[in-house]
């Protein structure tokens, strides 16, 4: 069976669903209440509050 080369538009959509999956994986959404609110044990928030205690001084 021959390999069969990808229309325009099937190339494009391939590309476009490709970016938007990455974009996803990188999007964060932190707000209240969300799934995805923002761990207090990571690397990130606790430079934050050492920031905040330094800014305080």
């Amino acid at each position: 069976m021959a390999v069969t080369r990808l229309k325009r538009k099937d190339r494009k959509n391939k590309t476009v669903s490709r970016l938007e999956v990455k974009f996803l994986k990188l999007a964060t959404n932190i707000e209240k209440g969300s799934r995805s609110a923002q761990s207090t044990t990571d690397q990130l928030a606790k430079n934050n509050a050492i920031l905040a205690e330094l800014a305080k001084a």
